[in-house]
């Protein structure tokens, strides 16, 4: 199992996701002798995970059952153990598609967190690429560095723990593209240039405060950046439903010259259609449910 490399079958150690149902499903690291307790009974980590393949449906011991899905980074953002607040997969896949990363991309990142997003760059830069990411605080670096080797990714990863508005990224002219998720980014756009290639690449910045943003702009302007840019990815919901709408009356149609007949019938008909509606409007939507939603540079 690796979370670039798919495994067919569940082995001692591997990672594997507990699917109960579409708002509920947890992580789990398979081990002989290990048992799991859900609502729907005791998955036996010997006989029920290992050595099943993944997307298997597992039987519980209260009756009812479980699917095992193999880990991808859309699921491990979903499950992780939030160590910070996270990019979550509507903003990760605009970053990633604006920064243009593709396999064999080396990207410098800061801060790790808690991993949401670097799980995404490297199963899009694998198998070639590399990761540099940066993270401040020590606890955090050490159980990003712990977590990457767990997935089997740690070849493709480098985990510093440094500040990187005083000591950059520790790379210089290496990068094809540079990302930012720190509270003064401003004070990191001179490392982040140093460390991109000569040739040049892609910088994006992810703040919460328009205030920041504007701030980070200005860094940027002045070290000569170009082809500057801000936007913001807002995520509405619909719902489809059936909904019976009336049929419009254009009134009678034209009497042709001669022919008494009325084609008109005086009467409206209704007809049930599929439509897609929103669950509420954003004014309804509590602020506290907004604040994740950050302008990307």
């Amino acid at each position: 199992m690796s979370f670039v490399e798919y495994g067919e079958y569940i082995q001692e150690g591997d990672i594997a996701i507990v699917f109960l149902g579409r708002e509920s499903m947890f992580p789990v690291k398979a081990q002989h002798g290990t048992q799991t307790q859900t609502k729907y009974g005791v998955i036996r980590h010997s006989s029920d995970l290992i050595g099943k393949r993944f997307g298997s449906k597992v039987n519980c011991s209260k009756g009812g059952w479980v699917y095992v899905l193999h880990p991808t980074p859309e699921l491990w953002t979903q499950n992780l153990p939030h160590r910070t607040q996270i990019l979550y997969s509507t903003d990760i896949s605009m970053i990633t598609m604006m920064l243009e990363l593709k396999p064999g991309s080396v990207v410098c990142e800061s801060g790790t967190g808690s991993g949401s997003l670097s799980h995404a760059i490297i199963r899009t830069i694998a198998p070639t690429g590399h990761l540099y990411t940066v993270e401040f605080h020590e606890q955090r670096a050490e159980k990003a560095a712990e977590e990457f080797r767990e997935h089997k990714v740690a070849h493709l990863a480098t985990v510093k723990n440094q500040d990187v508005c005083k000591e950059g990224f520790g790379v210089v002219g290496v990068a094809d593209a540079v990302f930012l998720d720190i509270p003064s980014p401003w004070e990191a756009i001179g490392h982040a240039k140093a460390a991109l290639k000569e040739g040049g690449g892609r910088m994006c910045s992810f703040s919460p405060c328009i205030e920041q943003v504007q701030r980070t702009c200005l860094a940027m302007d002045e070290l000569g950046f170009k082809e500057i840019s801000t936007l913001e990815v807002l995520l509405r919901v619909y719902d489809v439903r059936s909904v019976s709408l009336q049929l419009p009356d254009f009134g009678m149609e034209t009497q042709v010259e001669g022919d008494p007949k009325e084609t008109g019938s005086g009467q409206q008909g209704t007809a049930i259609c599929k439509s897609g509606v929103t669950p509420k409007t954003w004014s309804d939507t509590p602020l506290s449910d907004l604040r994740h939603k950050k302008p990307v540079i």
